[in-house]
């Protein structure tokens, strides 16, 4: 067993006792886990990619800045994710294989326009209820969908999937934050997805580029 399956193992049991805790207060033990399940990764790729390292690093970042009460940390967690997901475009973007002009032809043209018009929808929803962080949340649309772009100008399918899979966490979020009332039953589903598809993400980047 490599190094590099080791510690994805390691923060897999991290993630895995977070998802137990996703609905406990907040306290410094949980953010721990949270933060650790990624920056594990962080910690296993700085040596052979450093790129992804830092795109990692600051994820991790933006989990324990979220896993901390607070607009504050809301918004410092919404910055270090921006720059998390700036970190993996210029990542995609640098790697052997990536060609822009795929997103031009079908089929990805389709999946492009597709990505668009969620996005679309995405920012008509916070517009309407994200009240005083309305501008934040809004700059942040277009850096998820410039990291998904980027993702999609590689030929490998998983990196595509991953990709979808931190778009769809971060949309899941901001409906759970800025849409559903504090007491709503669809809040026992909305955290755990949050982190399943997020942390999935991170792995599954991770995996396809250094396993």
């Amino acid at each position: 067993m490599t190094t590099n399956m080791i510690g994805l193992l390691g923060a897999g049991v991290l993630a895995l006792g977070y998802l137990c805790l996703v609905h406990a207060r907040e306290s410094w033990g949980r953010s721990a886990l949270k933060t650790g399940a990624v920056f594990i990764l962080a910690l296993m790729a700085a040596l052979k990619m450093p790129l992804l390292a830092v795109a990692l690093g600051l994820c991790a970042l933006g989990d324990l800045a979220l896993s901390r009460p607070g607009a504050r940390a809301f918004l410092a967690g919404v910055a270090s994710f921006a720059a998390g997901h700036l970190a993996y475009v210029w990542l995609f973007l640098s790697l052997p294989g990536s060609d822009p002009e795929r997103l031009a032809t079908a089929p990805m043209l389709w999946a492009v326009l597709l990505l668009f018009l969620i996005a679309i929808g995405m920012a008509r929803m916070l517009a309407r209820h994200a009240g005083e962080m309305r501008v934040a949340v809004l700059l942040y649309v277009p850096v998820i969908v410039a990291m998904a772009l980027a993702g999609f100008t590689l030929p490998q399918p998983l990196i595509w999937g991953a990709a979808v899979m931190f778009m769809l966490s971060d949309m899941v979020l901001a409906v759970e934050t800025f849409v559903l009332p504090p007491a709503h039953r669809a809040r026992r589903l909305t955290a755990p997805t949050v982190w399943v598809l997020y942390w999935g993400a991170q792995a599954l980047f991770f995996a396809v580029l250094l396993l």
